[in-house]
């Protein structure tokens, strides 16, 4: 089974290359964050046409949004609220094995890493720490289980271009990396994509906007993950980030990773 997870940042504008991806890359799991459409205007019909007729969409107006589309059937379908809201952030599909799925986004948390000063920046170490919390005591790490999606985090030191740099910039600060990998120690998830590439070895799925030549400037981060319980990690087969999905207009600043599993 192939599994994909992309922050498309738009599921409607971006339709063109999503199909283009699905053909290219013939995933068997299509994992999306910030669709950012309502369901009634979940583009259904196109995915069905492409062999994908089965989907789990959680979706609101010009913000956030996630959405499992498969080529497998999908039964038991659950969504998740954290923090008291309702913003469409957290999706799980089941496999007919009885493998979850979960397709997250975390909150990206604003500019400012203070909770104190910053809202967002509150409301993004709230949610991880909901979680943290959830998994142990609702699931179990010998379940299989596979966590995807836009984590905005990213925790390793050769997870950003400048690990010097970004101490004090959202998504790499000291706290968030802790509580990053509180919640990845609570249940003994497993990083599926480091399984494969080491973590000396720069490693990114984003691209800032506002590098007009991201390729030539490489000033990435590592914010999109896939994890596994144990029981799925001798069954990993394989990982990539398909960077060149980049330079497919009209682009995201993420790109898709891939997971291949046994």
């Amino acid at each position: 089974m192939r599994i994909a997870t992309w922050n498309i940042n738009s599921v409607r504008l971006r339709l063109p290359i999503v199909l283009r991806f699905l053909d290219e890359y013939q995933p068997d799991v299509l994992c999306l964050q910030e669709t950012k459409t309502q369901d009634e205007f979940f583009p259904n019909e196109a995915f069905a046409h492409h062999g994908y007729a089965h989907m789990h969409i959680a979706g609101m107006k010009s913000y956030n949004g996630v959405a499992i589309v498969a080529r497998v059937p999908l039964g038991a379908r659950e969504i998740r609220h954290w923090c008291g809201k309702e913003d469409c952030r957290h999706i799980v599909g089941t496999f007919e094995n009885g493998t979850e799925i979960h397709c997250l986004y975390i909150p990206a948390g604003g500019d400012i890493p203070d909770p104190d000063v910053n809202d967002k920046f509150a409301h993004k170490m709230q949610f991880v720490d909901e979680l943290t919390r959830w998994w142990p005591a609702e699931r179990s790490s010998a379940k299989p289980m596979i966590l995807v999606g836009d984590l905005n985090i990213a925790p390793l030191e050769h997870d950003v271009w400048s690990h010097r740099q970004l101490l004090k910039i959202v998504s790499h600060t000291p706290i968030e990396v802790e509580k990053l990998t509180a919640m990845q120690n609570s249940i003994d998830w497993v990083d599926a994509v480091r399984h494969f590439v080491p973590p000396d070895e720069k490693l990114y799925t984003w691209w800032s906007y506002r590098n007009q030549d991201w390729r030539l400037s490489d000033r990435g981060r590592r914010l999109d993950h896939v994890w596994v319980t144990p029981p799925l990690k001798d069954r990993l087969r394989g990982a990539q980030v398909a960077k060149d999905v980049r330079d497919w207009a009209p682009p995201s600043d993420h790109v898709p990773v891939i997971v291949d599993l046994d």
